[in-house]
């Protein structure tokens, strides 16, 4: 795995900016005497931003890079299938990498049987899908 912790560090530099919001807010729900906090509340924002920086750096690399979460399906009930005329719940692939449906005019909605093989057809073109 490529790793580049110049940006790792960043992120987690970035997670802690958000530690002089966190701490009073902390203060104020634990009635603290003092509206900034005691050291404590200082210190656990701290920790806690740290573990959320180290956790969620994946998560949103994840999010940020991920191809599958690229595709857009629409789904609709009592759909007549455009392959087979089967009524029933229909699928279609409405935005894709290189595939775009989504202002067509008459979408074509499948039953799941044709949508599968109209998925194997458009992978066999090189879309994601």
């Amino acid at each position: 795995m490529n790793i580049n912790f110049k940006r790792y560090f960043l992120y987690l530099v970035r997670w802690q900016l958000s530690t002089p919001i966190l701490a009073p807010v902390v203060a104020y729900f634990k009635h603290s005497p003092s509206i900034f906090g005691t050291t404590e509340d200082w210190i656990g924002s701290t920790v806690a931003n740290l573990i959320g920086g180290l956790i969620f750096f994946w998560v949103d690399k994840f999010i940020f890079t991920s191809k599958t979460l690229d595709s857009q399906w629409e789904v609709l009930e009592n759909a007549t299938c455009a392959d087979c005329d089967k009524v029933s719940r229909g699928y279609r692939l409405a935005k894709a990498d290189n595939y775009d449906r989504l202002n067509t005019k008459t979408p074509e909605f499948r039953c799941e049987d044709c949508s599968q093989q109209k998925a194997t057809e458009l992978r066999k073109q090189g879309i994601s899908v």
